[in-house]
Order: C-alpha cells, then structure tokens, then sequence
C-alpha cells in the first residue's frame, strides 16, 4: 500500500479494499523500521492514531464518510496539536504540550483523517536542509548521505520513502518547494491568506503559509480542498470562496503562454539541473503550449530583502518564548535578567540566535528605516515584477533549487546556504502560489521544475503540475531505500 498516491489510498478505503486501521497500522510499522535511520519524525502518535483510525471505519460503515476519511498523513511538527508535542524542532518547546489544533489540523480531523505523528523540521522553521532541528538532522531517502531540504524536510522525506502518503509542510521562503524539490515529490505553496495560519508556530507572519506536500499534484489538490478557506481568527486569512481544485486537473495545456524568467538560468545554475528543467519544458511544448524568456529584474534584491524582513518578524515573534510564559526554563535562575538570558540562550540552537541578532538590529533605533523601510520597499518591486510578468505569460517557470540536494555537512557558512533558496524566496516576498514536481534527476538525486502563478492561481498551477505528470513519470518513482524497507 505504501506505493500508492493519496488518491489511490482514498479509493483503495472508499472500494474497502483496506480499512483505515490496517492501512494506518501499516505506516505506522513502516515510521518504526525507518525512522532510526532517517529521523524524519519527532512524535509518532500511534495510540491517537489507530483510534482515528477506527472512527474512520465507523464513519465509512455507516455511510458517513468523505473523500479523505480514514486516509493517514504526518504534520509538520509547527502546527499546534491538541494533547501533543508541538516543539517546532526546537530545545525551547521541547516540553510544549499544545492545548488546541491549528486551523488546519481541525480541517483534516473534520475531513476524517488519521494523524501518524509529527514531522522533523529545522528549528523554529529557519534553514534549507533540516540540519538545524534539535533532535538532529534528517536524512534523504533517495541517498541517506544527503540532505532532504528544509525546514519541512522530515515531510518531504517521510512521503518520498514511503511511510506516509501525504504530509503538511511550510513555506516561509520555499520550505515546501526546495524539500520537495531535493526529495522528488510535490509541494504546494498557495497563495499567503488562502490557507489560515491559526495554531501554526509563527516565523515571519508575512510570510509564512501552511501547504500540502504529497506525490502528485492531484493529491495536493485533494489537500487544498480541505484545507483553503477562510479563518475569522487569522486577521491574514483572505475572505474568498474555495473552489473545487480537481475540477480543472484535466483541462488542456494548448495555448498555455509559459515564461522563462532568464535570472532563474544564470550563474549559480547546476547544469545538470537547469538540463532537467529546460526538457520539461519541452514537453510542455509539445503539450500545446508556447515559451517565451520573460525578465524579473529586482530578483538580486530578493536574498537580501528576504533576510532582513524575515529576521526582523522573528525576532519579534520570538520574543515570546522567554522562558516565563512557556517554554524551556532554565535552573536556578539568579534573577528575572538572568531567567530572560539563560533560558533563551540554552533553548534556542545557532541559527535562530543567528537570526534574532539580526531581527533585533534592523530593528533597532538608527537602523530601521535604512534597512527595514527599505527591504519592504525592494519588495513591492519584486511583487510588481511578477505581476508585471503576468501581464504576457499565464505561468513562470524553472528550477526549483540551483543544485540536487547536498551533503549533509556540506555548507558551513550561512551565505551558501541561504543561497540554495534563490529561486523560492521572492515567491513569498510578492504572496504568489507556487508548486515543485519532480522532473528529472542529477545521478541519483532528484530535481524540481518550479511552476508559479498569480495570485489565487492554484488551480491553474496543479492543472500544469497535472498535465505534465500524466505526461512523465518522474513523480511515480520511487527511492531504493523505500523499496528495502517494504
């Protein structure tokens, strides 16, 4: 069973082919043969689980069942799950028992679905290869030396090897797309405001967004069914209606117009990736649609930008986590300053000091203005390039990462490794959708073409991501090591 797309098991449940509680009690036996080696779980929660599971039954039993009851998936573990341990991968929450569920995950409980556990992730969502997590780093499945992308790395790996079929990610600067990228799976990345960010652990709130993370496109689909719409308790939450994001999978591609923006194939660009890409395209020609070299000119700016408003919201949305109110405590504080230094210093991992420090400086008195002030001003040139952009092309596309995954150790300084996201992180500056799907590999390691709309396109890029997976097989395809743990 663990070969099959989310929408395979759907049906294979639906057909009572398999209950929920077999089917549930089958991943759970394979998290348990894989997890010592690719640690792509913090918390498996298998009591909760199978009870899930057996709810799911009844449901279907009684003719009270939807399209996803009873189908098992993993959450990234930043999303707050009532009566589980919500640490965002971080010391600071190791012992954080959250007492309510994130928007999202009341979503999928009420569509029936069965929680298998939580998934690693860097901590407090800031990296790009899932090295900075407290309970370790994780490990690729389709080379266990490699690094699965990040944060959401413990997701893209725990579908790419089989041991679930679907997972939650985030996506703050591409924490959806490069995972899935290096993992050779699909992810989602919708619009900012399509999906609510109650209950999901904040990095930088204008930035961040929840996404489906899965096999294929029309899984993700599935998933953005469930999960899009509006959250009166997320002030962020857009106020428009949901579509039926099947609906249009299958519509044709012919006189699609599809932009290469020439800044995504320049220096920096792995050949072997940007090959990849460049015969994906070609089969979206030869689906019907037409290319044309497009121009984001301020996409330099994106890196810095990025790195001087994400950090600025951080330290700022971090400030809470103090020791005090929740979360990590130190002993025998000496006094309140010393509680404050202490617990913060001895909760929080490198990176996201790293960050804080300077979060706090862009924002302080002197410096606000000539770095803050100015990044959201770069920002909104990047979001006019993209609509701009759109104006002649329905989609853009390209490389999802500049290279394959790397070595785990591989990048000691922060510089290379920010610049691994160099293509995701102006699609969260300007609030636009975006979807990676496997379309190629470099050796044994995978690539990702990246797809991207306007806003609100979602159905559009996975109708794209559809097409182009009816049409290849790159998504179908599994790693060894997924095939050794059978």
């Amino acid at each position: 069973m663990h070969d099959k797309t989310l929408t395979q098991v759907a049906a294979a449940l639906a057909s009572g082919e398999v209950s929920s509680r077999e089917l549930t009690a089958h991943y759970l036996k394979r998290i348990e043969q894989t997890n010592r080696q690719l640690n792509s779980f913090i918390s498996v929660t298998s009591e909760q689980a199978l009870q899930q599971a057996d709810q799911a039954d009844q449901a279907r039993a009684s003719g009270d069942a939807g399209l996803l009851t009873g189908v098992p998936l993993a959450l990234k573990d930043i999303f707050c799950t009532q009566g589980v341990k919500t640490s965002c991968g971080s010391r600071m929450l190791d012992n954080f028992i959250a007492p309510y569920d994130a928007h999202v995950v009341e979503k999928l409980k009420a569509a029936g679905c069965v929680s298998l556990g939580k998934t690693n992730m860097d901590e407090f969502a800031m990296g790009s290869s899932n090295e900075n997590s407290y309970y370790g780093a994780v490990k690729n499945p389709w080379d266990v030396t490699a690094v699965p992308g990040g944060s959401s790395g413990g997701s893209a790996a725990a579908v790419a090897a089989g041991i679930t079929p679907a997972a939650l990610g985030t996506d703050t600067g591409g924490s959806i797309r490069q995972p899935a990228a290096f993992c050779g799976i699909t992810g989602l990345k919708p619009t900012y405001g399509r999906v609510s960010r109650y209950g999901m652990i904040a990095y930088a709130s204008s930035l961040d967004q929840a996404g489906p993370m899965a096999r294929s496109a029309e899984d993700c689909a599935h998933l953005l069914n469930v999960m899009a719409g509006q959250d009166l308790r997320d002030s962020t939450s857009v106020a428009r209606g949901v579509p039926d994001y099947t609906e249009t999978l299958n519509a044709p591609l012919s006189g699609l117009k599809i932009g290469l923006p020439k800044e995504y194939f320049g220096d920096g660009l792995d050949p072997g990736v940007e090959k990849a890409v460049r015969e994906a395209v070609k089969i979206y020609e030869a689906l019907g649609a037409t290319v044309k070299e497009v121009s984001l000119p301020h996409t330099h700016f994106a890196i810095p930008a990025y790195y001087v408003i994400a950090p600025a919201e951080a330290s700022s949305n971090l400030s809470r986590f103090d020791g005090v109110r929740f979360g990590h405590r130190c002993d025998d504080p000496q006094d309140l300053v010393d509680l404050y230094k202490r617990s913060r210093a001895e909760g929080f991992g490198d990176e996201v000091k790293r960050r804080i420090l300077i979060g706090t400086h862009t924002l302080s008195e002197g410096f606000f203005d000539a770095y803050y002030t100015k990044a959201q001003q770069v920002r909104r040139l990047i979001r006019q390039d993209f609509l701009d952009a759109f104006e002649d092309v329905d989609v853009l596309m390209g490389p999802a990462s500049p290279t394959p995954a790397f070595d785990i150790g591989a990048k000691k300084d922060p510089v290379s490794m920010y610049l691994q996201d160099i293509y995701t992180i102006a699609v969260n500056l300007a609030g636009i959708p975006g979807i990676s799907v496997p379309a190629g590999r470099v050796g044994h390691r995978p690539v990702g073409l990246q797809i991207l709309g306007t806003h609100f396109a979602e159905a559009q890029l996975l109708n794209v991501a559809h097409q182009f997976q009816k049409a290849t097989d790159w998504h179908q395809q599994r790693p060894s090591f997924a095939e050794e743990k059978a």
